[in-house]
This record gives C-alpha cells, structure tokens and sequence, in this order.
C-alpha cells in the first residue's frame, strides 16, 4: 500500500511523500528501499540519518530530513499496526484440535480454539473460544482458560504448587510433609504465557493470571499468588506464593517478588531486582533487596565508587594516626 493508505490504516501523520508504496517492515538498521520501520527508543536516533528505509514511524516531536515520516503517539503500537496491515496477524494455524492432542472427555474447549500435538488437558479444564495450545503445553484438572488465551510450548498450568509442612518423626528426624495442592488457576481473557512458563494452582481458592496480561519464557507464578489486569512479565521472573501485583505492574527479566506480598498498582521493577516488602502504587524498584528508583541510583552511585572511597578512609585514618602520636601530651 502507499505510505498515505498506511498512515490513514494507523492513525499517523504524513511527513514527506504519501505516495512511496510501501511493501513490508524491518529494523532501522536491515530496511531497505519499499520497507517502513520505527524509532521508539532515543538511542537510535543516529540511525534515521543511515537507514535504508523508506519511511519510519517517530513521535510527533522527531524531526529527520531526506526521509518519510509517519507521525504518531506511539511509534512501537503503531508500528505493531503496520505489521498487521502488510504481513497480517496471524500466522497461519491448523484448524481445531491435533489427534495427538490428549483431551479428557469431561474437559470443554470453546470455539476456533487451536490445540497442537502433545498438548493434555486435564479433567473438568474449561477453555475459552480463540485460544492457542502450543505443542505440549499441559494444563491441569479444575483450571480455567478464558477467551483469546495464547499458551505457547511446554507451559505448564496448574501443577502442585510448592507447600511442606516440616514435623517430627518418632525418630525426631525432621519430614517434608505435602500439603494437599485443591485449588486451582484462573487465566482470565486475552492473557499471553511465554514457553516453558509455569503457574502453580492454589492450596486453596484459585491462583489468577489477571485479563490482558503477558507471560514471559520460563516465567513461574507460584500458588495462590494474584495477577492484576494488563502485567507484563518478562522472561525469567519469579512471583512467589500468594503475592498480589496490582494492575499493569511490570517486571524486568530475572527480577522477582518474595512470597505474601502486596505489589501495587502500577508499579515498575527492574530486571534482577529482588522484592522483599510491600510496594506502593506506581513505584520504581531497583536492585537486590529493592528500592525506590530514586534510592537506588544514590546508593549505587556510591557502591560503584566504593574501592576509591575506602582508600580515602584509609589514608584518613592513618594521617589521624600519626597526628595523634606526635602530639603533645599535657604532662610534656
């Protein structure tokens, strides 16, 4: 299509000429000529002035000469459009469930949902109508899928979660006793679960994986732990037991939140932090215990000065030292 008919598909603004036909999307740094990209992060700003493309998706503020430009808001969603205007949203599927599926007879499946080879669904599972069930994914008994639910490979769903009760034998050795693992886990509509992701079901009551959120690879939710609507969880971050994140709370990669906790609304943890208190609606989090972001930049600041400083305490403190011996004393 033209770059017009694009810009008019999205909702951008035309700068420069609306009549370059535009073919397909790449990166800023691979396009080429009948290929549109975006520039949504400041740090390849450089490359609108080396790229190869045909036009690019900015923010209303960028300026770039000798290049089309499509203006809009929000260059990374807009340029999410542009895909689907010229490549399509889905790729192409097999219709219905695979015979190598395993199914139980008692469990439901909704309408236009794709179940692929080697995936089980466990007894009395409900699932919702336009789901996708990657290659093995496993879902437990009792579960329950909502609608546009997308679950890519060997995700797990509704495992045991991980509770022992230590005791005393006659012997008095202390045993790991298994607490029975009833509840079960509640994926509300339009969730995304990455590969490999696991969400264990609830001791008691339902572990819930809040309407619009978005796992990550190799994510784990632990029991009776509560996600609010629109969370995004990157790879590799852990949510233990029964915390609660409020609605859209994001977490970077290999970050994760101690058990019994109450994680606000909106707040934002950076990759490899640790979370071992409550936190606040729209809190930053950064490092290992977490902090407040504005915290955390000081104490970091210094932490990365820290050999230069001690050396300076050092020489402080033996300048102290030969002050004091060569002091007078009263009796002198």
């Amino acid at each position: 299509m033209t770059l017009k008919e694009l810009a008019v598909a999205i909702g951008a603004e035309v700068v420069g000429d609306g009549s370059i036909e535009i073919e397909s999307v790449n990166t800023l740094d691979a396009a080429g000529p009948g290929e549109i990209s975006f520039l949504a992060n400041v740090r390849y700003n450089k490359q609108l002035e080396t790229t190869g493309a045909s036009a690019v998706i900015v923010a209303p503020n960028v300026r770039a000469g000798g290049i089309a430009l499509l203006r809009h808001k929000n260059p990374y969603y807009a340029f999410s459009q542009a895909v689907v205007k010229l490549h399509g949203y889905r790729k192409q599927h097999q219709s219905g469930i695979h015979p190598r599926a395993n199914i139980d007879p008692v469990a439901t499946i909704g309408e236009n949902t794709i179940v692929y080879p080697g995936v089980y669904v466990g007894p009395r599972t409900k699932i919702g109508r336009d789901c996708i069930l990657y290659p093995n994914v496993v879902i437990y008994e009792d579960c329950i899928i909502g609608d546009r639910v997308i679950i890519h490979a060997n995700a797990s769903i509704g495992q045991d979660g991980y509770g022992f009760a230590p005791a005393k034998n006659a012997g008095g050795e202390v045993i790991h006793h298994k607490i029975p693992q009833i509840g079960n886990v509640v994926i509300e509509d339009d969730v995304e679960i990455g590969a490999n992701a696991t969400v264990d079901r609830a001791a008691l009551g339902s572990t819930i994986i809040g309407k619009g959120s978005k796992l990550g690879d190799l994510v784990t939710v632990g029991h009776n732990a509560r996600l609010g609507p629109g969370c995004l969880l990157v790879p590799q971050v852990g949510i233990s037991g029964s915390t609660t994140l409020g609605h859209h709370v994001t977490m970077g990669g290999q970050s994760a939140v101690a058990g019994h906790l109450k994680i606000g609304n909106g707040v934002s943890i950076a990759g490899q932090a640790g979370v071992i208190e409550d936190a606040e609606d729209n809190t930053i989090l950064i490092g290992a215990p977490a902090m407040p972001g504005s915290q955390a930049r000081r104490v970091y600041a210094i932490f990365r000065n820290l050999p230069e400083l001690v050396a300076r305490v050092k020489k402080l403190e033996e300048g102290g030292s030969a002050s004091a011996e060569a002091e007078p004393t009263a009796e002198a």
